[in-house]
């Protein structure tokens, strides 16, 4: 069974969590282009390597970034995005 460690309630099965994508930084409303706003919701960087994620532990609605090593699949750490650990 894979486990992933959530940082509010520790190691749990990884069947209790969803993941919700690459953290990454998004586009100025106020001045990003219909392009810059496309390749936001659209493209996705697909490469194996060492990526920061959100997550969630579907349970107790625990939002946290966890930093996965996406060739290897595994999980390097794990930290709650107000940046407590």
């Amino acid at each position: 069974m894979k486990i992933m460690t959530c940082p509010v309630n520790g190691a749990r099965p990884v069947s209790e969590f969803a993941y919700w994508g690459e953290v990454r930084p998004m586009p100025d409303p106020s001045t990003a282009s219909d392009a810059q706003w496309a390749d936001y919701v659209f493209c996705r960087n697909g490469a194996a390597g060492v990526k920061q994620e959100w997550w969630c532990h579907t349970p107790s609605n625990t939002w946290f970034i966890a930093e996965r090593d996406t060739a290897k699949d595994l999980v390097l750490r794990t930290w709650l995005a107000s940046g407590e650990a």
